[in-house]
Formats: structure tokens, sequence, C-alpha cells
């Protein structure tokens, strides 16, 4: 298979196997001992799944955000997101 098509860098590769683990995890996670609904801050009832769905998306957003408004490295945002995913699948 010829993938010159893409770069892969190593944050790249070290991006989608840290989304792999993640999924891998909480899949395991599930499976042994099986989720309830919560109500936190959030407007909706959610699970460990829903919650780190949303804290995912939240930091993909955080991130776009942070490269429009700012030419600062990212390393910004990615202490915001990880401080806001963890905020969401504690509290959410």
């Amino acid at each position: 298979m010829d993938f010159q098509w893409m770069a892969w860098t190593m944050p790249t590769a070290l991006f989608f196997v840290g989304i792999a683990l993640m999924l891998t995890a909480m899949t395991v996670w599930e499976v042994l001992s099986p989720t309830a609904e919560t109500k936190g801050f959030l407007p909706m009832r959610t699970t460990r799944g829903d919650r780190l769905f949303i804290g995912l998306l939240g930091s993909a957003f955080l991130h776009l955000g942070w490269l429009a408004a700012t030419d600062a490295t990212l390393w910004g945002a990615l202490a915001v997101s990880l401080v806001w995913t963890a905020l969401v699948i504690r509290f959410g």
C-alpha cells in the first residue's frame, strides 16, 4: 500500500494511537462494568462514552478556535483541552 499521500508524522501517529487506546479502554471498561446514565453540569443525562465523545469534540473545537485566534503554539490548546475533557468526564 502506498501511504505517501499523507504526511504520517510522529505527532499524527501518536494522536491516532491515543484515540484508538482510549476507545479500546472505554470498551473494555464498559464490558467489565456497564455504565449508568448520570446528570451533571451538561444539560442531558450522559454515559461515560457520551462524556468522552463530548470531551473529544469540545477539544477539537478548542484547538480550531486556538488556531483561529492566536499564532501561539498548540501546547496551550492541548493544556486547555485536557482540563476541559477531564472536567466533562468527571463532572459532566
